[in-house]
C-alpha cells in the first residue's frame, strides 16, 4: 500500500466520522444554547434543566438520521471493499 492510498483512506474515514458525528451533535448543541440563553434570561440555575432537552434532541436526531447514517456507513464499507485490490497491491 502506498502512502497516498493510505492517506486517502484515512481522509475518507475521518470525513465520514465528522459528518456522522455532526449530524448528532449539532442539534444537541443548538438546543443546549437555547436552554442556556433561557436560563440566563430567567436566572434559573438548575443544572438538570439543560440535560433532558439535549438528551431528547439527541435521541430524535438518532431516530430520524439513523437510516441515513447507516446508509452512509454501508456505502463507505462497499467502497472500501471495491478499493481493496488497490490497497493490497
Amino acid at each position: 500500500m502506498t502512502p497516498e492510498v493510505f492517506v486517502d483512506l484515512f481522509r475518507d474515514a475521518l470525513w465520514m466520522v465528522l459528518i456522522l458525528v455532526c449530524a448528532i451533535i449539532i442539534p444537541s448543541l443548538m438546543i443546549g444554547l437555547l436552554v442556556a440563553v433561557f436560563q440566563a434570561a430567567t436566572s434559573i440555575n438548575e443544572q438538570t434543566l439543560s440535560f433532558l432537552p439535549r438528551l431528547i434532541v439527541t435521541l430524535l436526531a438518532l431516530m430520524f438520521a439513523g437510516h441515513w447514517m447507516v446508509q452512509m456507513l454501508m456505502d463507505f464499507f462497499f467502497e472500501m471493499i471495491a478499493r481493496m485490490p488497490t490497497i493490497i497491491y
